[in-house]
């Protein structure tokens, strides 16, 4: 792929029009919902293809891996080649994947599919990095808030949508459906996304190199990347075992009733475009400090919700909102500022913060399992409440400096 007919940069606006920034939110939201609809599906999709009970796990597993993979071997590439086109490759990729999914009749070929759908969306974390480069400085917290609110609602609104689908007609269609949405986003990010050329010369090895470079020296990264494995931590063991909770005799919910309760959670994404403007305003600190606060009371409050009242559904819901609040402030707090290093580094530096929390994400999802099947709701909450803590005391330990006020 030849990176010099084209000026670098050349063909970008100086700044985002509403209609591109909206453009961006959807496309997010869009392609990284497809990460999600597989975990409300994976009993039907196991019983009708014959996984086995230990291999049903594998369902969710194997698209968190592509993903994870897509975020260090992929995602770089938008620091090197031309994003556009970038953007196309994987959103076409996921289309076919899904479609691959929707088609599949052994547990090898979803599995297959599902390794796929993971690499293919990390189309999501070039297009962040992508808006941020095309936003003015003074805006670009702004710019990322605005685009980060469509990918949380879609992550949130991902689960019920599946739950909603697959009620109706089968788990097929949800894939059918996704897929038809891959191919139509497509066409309409083609005629609409400008071209954009990194000032990057290095070849790829170099690429991927540069990146332990990147992990062990930025103090900024590193710190922002720890802060959010926390509360992503959090986040996943919550949304994880609640489902469990839900469906236990206490509540006794449906899978409908489960799904509208996650809907609850996308009132999370209204943070996201108000954090972009606290950022921009030199306010993280101060944001930050409110985002863990809201992580840890959060848990608080869930503890007084486990006798399966109309009063602790309540509180439940309550609590899954201050955590979503909490969990999207900090996330958009510390991409703007990892953007405002090296504009050269932003897609290496992006994917870096991505695969930290993401792993913290793995970890808070492992441990809320074990722990709702050790000791119910109680043990859960309180090692929930163990994650945003940890990213409390670490933030803590910021120095006073020009350079702590970055972070």
């Amino acid at each position: 792929m030849s990176i010099s007919a084209t000026t670098p940069d050349k063909a970008i606006p100086r700044a985002l029009s509403p209609w591109l920034t909206f453009l961006f939110a959807a496309a997010c939201g869009l392609v990284a919902a497809n990460l999600y609809y597989g975990q409300p599906l994976a009993g039907p999709i196991s019983a009708d293809l014959g996984f086995t009970p230990a291999a049903t796990g594998l369902i969710v597993t194997l698209t968190q891996i592509g993903y994870g993979l897509g975020l260090l071997l992929i995602v770089p590439l938008g620091d090197l080649t031309e994003n556009r086109r970038l953007v196309l490759l994987l959103i076409s990729v996921s289309a076919v994947a899904l479609i691959g999914a929707a088609l599949s009749t052994t547990p090898a070929a979803f599995l297959a599919a599902s390794l796929s759908i993971g690499l293919a969306s990390v189309a999501v974390q070039v297009l962040v990095p992508f808006a941020a480069n095309m936003a003015p400085d003074a805006t670009r917290g702004q710019v990322v808030g605005n685009v980060m609110s469509g990918l949380l609602c879609g992550i949130m609104l991902a689960r019920p949508f599946a739950s909603f689908v697959a009620e109706a007609s089968s788990w097929h269609v949800v894939y059918y459906l996704t897929a038809g949405l891959m191919i139509v986003l497509a066409i309409v990010l083609r005629a609409n996304l400008p071209v954009r050329l990194p000032k990057t010369k290095l070849r790829y090895g170099e690429l991927l190199a540069s990146m332990a470079h990147l992990a062990l020296t930025s103090r900024v990264l590193q710190r922002r990347a720890l802060y959010q494995a926390g509360m992503f931590g959090a986040f996943s063991l919550f949304w994880t075992t609640t489902p469990l909770l839900l469906a236990s005799p206490a509540f006794g919910l449906t899978q409908n009733g489960i799904a509208l309760f996650a809907l609850a959670g996308a009132a999370g994404a209204v943070a996201s475009p108000i954090a972009g403007r606290l950022a921009d305003r030199g306010m993280t600190k101060i944001a930050s400090t409110i985002a863990m606060l809201l992580g840890m009371a959060s848990f608080l409050i869930s503890h007084f919700a486990t006798d399966g009242s109309l009063t602790a559904l309540l509180l439940l819901t309550a609590a899954a909102i201050l955590l979503d609040f909490g969990v999207t402030t900090n996330l958009v707090c510390g991409q703007r500022a990892i953007y405002g290093l090296n504009p050269e580094h932003r897609s290496r530096l992006n994917g870096l913060f991505m695969a930290t929390f993401f792993a913290g994400g793995a970890l808070g999802s492992a441990l809320g399992g074990w722990a709702y099947a050790t000791g119910g709701w109680t043990m859960t909450a309180w090692i929930g409440f163990c994650f945003p803590a940890l990213a409390f005391l670490l933030f803590l330990t910021e120095g006073r400096g020009k350079q702590a006020g970055k972070i």
